[in-house]
This record gives structure tokens, sequence and C-alpha cells, in this order.
């Protein structure tokens, strides 16, 4: 598929998604979330897809957050249906994928790329990386699930005050904080995912997948994270890939895991 905002390459069971659009620092705009919507789709059910790495063009910015020319003059109503859509189309929709998607955050990550970064399974950052919510200093509020994914990673006082404050941490500030996993030189960011995601690649993603919905659940109001950890669990030993993991291990050899 082609795109204009966003370019796509899978390489060793790796998908890279860049948003592209180096002359606005990478900022969200409608089409761009569509676009990153139908990639993200398209990747989580392409069966050579193994782990999605999500990065911005560009050395100065991962996203810098929204196009806030596109909403400048919205009403009421049409804010609420813009950060409605977003979280439908993009972020919640991220989140709950059944790939892991890894963050490579390069650069900014402001107002709705920090919220972009937050609700993929987890994030790395440049040292130059820069992060927060500037939204207040505009006279609104995150929109797109800051205001709730930020306290579940980072805690509520430390939200509060970034928040608040509508000011920038640094990437080593966000590695104290939690909000990112590991911090490394520009140059070897997308190295460093494509380690890690090697890592990923070794193990089952069928009980991956199961994982990624047994943890979201614990951060989902109304449902009992232990169930759903109990339910995962046991399906998996209905899968090709259990009885293939539990052969290899008693046969003290390396498991070569189908996917099913």
């Amino acid at each position: 598929m082609s795109y204009q905002n966003i370019l796509t390459s899978t390489s060793d069971g790796i998908t890279t998604i860049t948003i592209n659009r180096p002359n606005k620092l990478n900022a969200l705009n409608k089409a761009t979330i569509q676009e990153l919507h139908e990639a993200l789709s398209e990747a989580n059910d392409d069966s050579d897809t193994k782990v999605i790495i999500l990065t911005g063009s560009g050395e100065k910015a991962f996203v810098a957050g929204a196009d806030i020319s596109e909403f400048a003059d919205f009403d009421v109503e049409n804010g609420g249906k813009l950060a409605a859509k977003g979280q439908e189309l993009l972020f919640d929709f991220v989140e709950h994928l059944s790939t892991p998607v890894i963050a490579a955050v390069n650069g900014f990550a402001l107002g709705g790329g920090l919220e972009l970064a937050m609700s993929c399974h987890f994030r790395l950052a440049s040292d130059n990386a820069r992060m927060g919510l500037p939204e207040v200093s505009l006279g609104v509020i995150p929109g797109y699930g800051g205001t709730q994914r930020l306290p579940q990673l980072i805690g509520k006082g430390r939200a509060m005050e970034m928040v608040m404050t509508a000011g920038m941490i640094d990437a080593n500030q966000a590695l104290s904080y939690g909000l990112v996993n590991h911090v490394t030189s520009q140059d070897e960011l997308l190295a460093l995912a494509e380690k890690i995601a090697s890592k990923i690649m070794r193990n089952s993603s069928v009980a991956i997948k199961g994982a990624i919905k047994a943890i979201n659940a614990n951060y989902t109001d109304g449902i009992n994270g232990y169930e759903i950890e109990i339910d995962q669990f046991g399906k998996c030993f209905g899968t090709e890939d259990f009885k293939e993991g539990t052969s290899a291990f008693l046969e003290k050899r390396r498991a070569d895991f189908p996917g099913k």
C-alpha cells in the first residue's frame, strides 16, 4: 500500500513504520493517524511480521505533537469527536495490538507524540529525546490518552507535575521515571530496537499475544486481570507453540515455534 505521510518496510520479521513529515516535525494530522492505523493493522495481520518498530523520520523528532492547525477553530462537540476518533483509530488500537510494538523515540515526543509512544508496548529513546505533554499551555488537556497512560507509567505525582507545568523531560529523566526502558545514541537507536525485537522473536508469538492481553487487562476498568491471566494461561495449553516449547525444553534444544 502507498502512503503519503509514513514509510513502511519489513525485513527478517520486523516491520518498521516511520512517520515521515519532517517539515512538520512529524506532527500528527488526521491523514497521518489514518495511515498509521492502516499500516499497523496490515502489519498486525501479516504472519511474517513478529515485531513492529514505530519511529520518526529525521534527527529532530519522533512526533512533535498534533497538527494544531487542524483543530484550532473546533467547538466543544468537534473537540470531543477528535479525541474519541483518534483514540479509536490509533492510540487504543496500538495498545491492544497482538503484535509487539516498540516505540523508538528519536528527538521530540510532545503532546500526541508522547501519547503515541506511551500507547506502544514499550519505549526506547535516543539521548537527544525530549518528552512532554504541553497541552495546558494551549488551553486544552491531553486528549489521546495522556492523562491516563502517563500516571500508569510514572506515577500520579510526576504525571501531575509534567501535565501542569507543560514542561519537557530529557531522555535520562524519562529513563529514571520508567517512561522509557533504554537510552542510547541516535545512531544506535534502531539497532537497539532491532536487537530487542530479535530477542522477542525467539519466543512464542501466540504466548506473547496472550501476555499482552493479560497485562493490558490490569489497566482496564471493570476487568479482573487475574481472571484474564488464568484464561490466557489455560488457552496456551491448546496451542502448537506450547507443544513445541515444552518438547524443546525436555529435549534440550532450541524451540522452533510455528506461531499456532
